[in-house]
């Protein structure tokens, strides 16, 4: 009955043993291009009007526009999984009305004006499910130069009877102008 008893013990530590090597969470590495989230408010207390998620991938002394991010084709504006706009109401982007709710933001930059885009085609990883008869609007925003930003980043210009989203990466500058129908 005692060898019973021992091998009985010796065979619930192994499974507890076991057990904990099977629920051991394990955690990947800090992404190289975090996502993050920016929004728009019209006041600090304010409930947002605008929210975006996008990754923020870094320069890290490569030429970007023109090399890395090619002229002249579709790109997720930003890294990973593409940029997602939520519009908590309806808006005026560029010259198109659009409804309040989730879109994909889309860019084709090109040297001196990009057309940005609104798909409703969500959920996606960068470019590869992007589809045309998805795009909700079009817009067209002309380049600038600014100060030098390592990281890709997107913000807001608060403009009175409209907001700028401005697009910032190295010394590249794009704004669009989004109405907020209240």
């Amino acid at each position: 009955m005692k060898k019973i008893y021992i091998h009985l013990g010796i065979a619930c530590i192994f499974v507890f043993f076991l057990s904990l090597e099977t629920t051991a969470q394990e955690f990947r590495d800090l992404d190289s291009s975090p996502h993050d989230i920016v929004y728009f408010r019209t006041n600090k207390i304010s409930p947002p009007k605008i929210k975006v998620l996008y990754g923020r991938p870094k320069k890290n002394g490569r030429e970007i526009f023109g090399n890395v991010i090619p002229y002249g084709k579709i790109w997720r504006v930003g890294a990973n999984e593409a940029t997602e706009v939520i519009f908590y109401n309806d808006v005026v982007f560029g010259e198109t009305e659009v409804r309040a709710g989730t879109y994909v933001l889309y860019a084709i930059p090109n040297q001196n004006e990009w057309t940005l885009i609104l798909s409703s085609n969500t959920d996606v990883w960068g470019t590869y499910e992007y589809e045309e008869k998805y795009d909700v609007a079009r817009t067209t925003a002309k380049v600038s130069q600014a100060e030098f930003l390592e990281a890709f980043s997107i913000g807001f210009k608060d403009k009175g009877n409209h907001v700028n989203m401005v697009l910032a990466w190295d010394t590249t500058r794009i704004t669009a102008p989004i109405k907020i129908i209240l």
